[in-house]
């Protein structure tokens, strides 16, 4: 499909349909990872960004009776999102997220979570498998081992992601500076950017 993420002077939406996942952002695993918190608050950004933007966002969980349930605070950034439980390491293979994501014409797919070389990493390869073109947002992305990180970005890279930060793919969402939200977006930068 090419790369969505150009600069473009048109005040509009890439063409192509575009989601944002976000993939088991629980306690049990947060609460292990180096820079947790730091890409905790990239999430809630690309959260409250996709929502400026009417991109629909779902959320997975993974054996949520056992590790529990998404935080609250993403909770909070995506009050609306459907979760989907799942038990495979992938978030597309969770029941009914495939159909979720069709049923809205996604062709282009945007994942946070954990963990890089694991569930992300085998999310983006379903997600290619079934079609979808996937960007990593790469500061909303976390793992417990940076080299594990470095094998897993450069196989998905290799395979046709792209992986790009979070505020390099919403600026290029929202493309002009003059777009309605332009200007609650920046705010956001400004309360999550670090």
């Amino acid at each position: 499909m090419g790369n969505p993420w150009h600069v473009t002077t048109e005040n509009s939406l890439p063409p192509l349909p575009v989601a944002l996942l976000l993939v088991d952002w629980q306690f049990a695993f947060t609460s292990v990872m180096p820079n947790g918190a730091a890409a905790v608050r990239r999430a809630i950004l690309a959260a409250r960004a996709a929502q400026l933007l009417g991109l629909p966002i779902a959320i997975t969980e993974h054996v949520p009776h056992k590790l529990g349930t998404t935080l609250p605070e993403i909770r909070e950034a995506a009050p609306n999102a459907p979760v989907f439980n799942k038990t495979a390491f992938s978030g597309v293979a969770a029941d009914g997220l495939i159909e979720w994501l069709r049923e809205r014409n996604v062709q282009h797919v945007l994942l946070t979570g954990l963990e890089s070389p694991i569930c992300i990493y085998q999310t983006a390869v379903q997600a290619m498998a079934e079609g979808f073109d996937v960007t990593l947002l790469a500061d909303a992305v976390v793992e417990r081992r940076a080299a594990d990180r470095v094998h897993a970005f450069d196989t998905l890279c290799r395979a046709g992601a792209h992986i790009l930060p979070v505020e390099t793919v919403f600026y290029s969402l929202f493309s002009d500076s003059i777009h309605p939200q332009f200007r609650e977006f920046t705010q956001l930068v400004k309360t999550f950017g670090d």
